[in-house]
């Protein structure tokens, strides 16, 4: 008996091959984890070239299921593919298919949620969510911003390494988990604030412009246009959280707004010039310009070069001042000066640097009597987004002075910061214990710790 091949494939990959063994006419899809190697296999495949069969990437899910409609109303064997929010957006068409009773083939590809908690060690019975004033839930999963945070992590990750095993964590882990997020209840689609199929949550511009931040980088890395695409539609949305209070601004909560900050405002300026780097489309420059302006003019302060948290609706000003703020100016501005070549926004970025150091480091006496400028004891996340803006300057004037102070204090924090388990506390001298380790704090130092390898090969 001949010996048979034995070929081991994804579901994806199988379903991409019966469709085109059995005959399929047509397939009409949009991509979405985890259902886009589908499509991917189908093109790869190319069966335009041998059975006829169509493979048209349409421009969203509600095209692609009324191209099925449009396919099986003329008789062909027509197919589409998703995931959950996807079908959910095809659901007028499947209507309109059961009601004209045409045959077609939906694949729903389940995602399985890897979701996060988000304290270790979980304690159930005191993790709670307040909906309102009467009515609270268990939090049994993570909230966006300290689950985007692990996004951010394995991309610096992916970045310094190239290795191809965290690309894969990142498509079938953190990018799976990320859109049990996505809300496409509301228009513009973008990202809640908590797992969609628990309950609605608010929707906050901040946590948003983070993620598309790391969509714009991982599109960089890999030139997917799925990646490039999340990010558009994620600056639609940070675009409707603008209007002409203050004449612009973006505001931090699409259900409170209350205040136009800074970690609203500050990052979207990065976002618009790496989207401008990714597009070369000169509106998002423009847009990035504006907005770099804006904070400026209404939340620096000019005694310190730092910024100030907000400014309220009422018009005064929340006086605190926090790391990822200016770290994000200072990026904006150096960004600035790379694609314009001025030497104002250098400066800018140069002042914020020197502000920054004397500001969020402190003098510290190590128990050997060694004296050393640490990084202060707080949020470790704020710290790693403006570590992101020395690196920024760094690439640009290679000055090495402020990313080697962050390496001594990450050096530091990695002998006496750690427990037994190897998860890190909020405290980089380590005096300080925390009983609860928070996700967001393990996942920025991994990302600081990334981000100076980067620098370390370029140096």
């Amino acid at each position: 008996m001949a010996e048979k091949e034995v070929k081991l494939m994804k579901g994806n990959e199988v379903i991409a091959h019966a469709a085109i063994r059995y005959g399929c006419d047509g397939y009409f899809g949009y991509p979405i984890t985890p259902q886009s190697e589908v499509m991917e296999t189908l093109m790869e495949l190319k069966p335009w070239e041998t059975t006829g069969m169509v493979v048209l990437q349409a421009e969203s899910e509600i095209s692609s299921i009324n191209m099925v409609y449009g396919g099986a109303s003329t008789g062909k064997r027509v197919m589409t593919s998703s995931s959950s929010p996807g079908i959910s957006l095809m659901s007028e068409g499947l209507s309109y298919l059961a009601g004209a009773e045409l045959p077609c083939l939906i694949i729903n590809c389940q995602r399985g949620g890897p979701v996060l908690r988000e304290t270790f060690p979980f304690d159930k019975a005191s993790e709670k969510i307040l909906f309102d004033k009467r009515n609270s839930i268990p939090k049994d999963y993570s909230y966006l911003w300290p689950y985007s945070g692990t996004f951010s992590a394995v991309n610096a990750l992916y970045e310094a390494t190239r290795d191809k095993k965290l690309y894969r964590l990142l498509k079938e882990k953190v990018l799976s988990g990320l859109e049990e997020y996505y809300d496409i209840k509301r228009e513009p689609h973008a990202y809640a604030s908590y797992v969609t199929f628990v309950h609605q949550s608010d929707r906050y511009y901040d946590d948003n412009i983070w993620i598309g931040i790391e969509f714009t980088n991982l599109y960089m890395l890999t030139r997917d246009k799925e990646y490039l695409g999340k990010a558009k539609m994620i600056w639609s949305f940070i675009l409707s959280g603008m209007d002409d209070t203050f004449d612009g601004g973006i505001y931090w909560c699409e259900q409170k707004k209350f205040s136009k900050n800074t970690c609203t405002n500050a990052p979207a300026s990065v976002l618009a010039f790496k989207l401008f780097e990714a597009t070369q489309d000169s509106t998002y420059f423009y847009q990035g310009k504006e907005m770099y302006s804006w904070t400026k003019e209404h939340l620096q302060d000019k005694t310190d070069y730092l910024y100030f948290d907000r400014i309220n609706i009422d018009g005064s000003v929340g006086p605190a001042k926090h790391a990822y703020n200016s770290g994000q100016m200072m990026q904006s501005a150096a960004i600035q000066y790379k694609l314009t070549k001025d030497t104002v926004y250098l400066i800018d970025a140069q002042k914020i640097a020197k502000s920054c150091y004397d500001y969020f480091f402190r003098d510290y006496v190590t128990a050997s009597g060694k004296q050393i400028r640490l990084l202060k004891k707080g949020d470790v996340w704020f710290s790693a987004v403006m570590l992101r803006g020395f690196a920024e300057l760094y690439s640009l004037d290679k000055n090495d002075m402020y990313v080697t102070e962050f390496a001594k204090s990450l050096d530091y924090a990695w002998l006496h910061a750690r427990d037994e388990y190897g998860l890190f506390g909020v405290d980089y001298s380590g005096e300080c214990c925390d009983p609860k380790k928070w996700l967001l704090t393990q996942a920025a130092m991994v990302e600081m710790y990334a981000r100076l390898a980067i620098l370390n090969c370029n140096l």
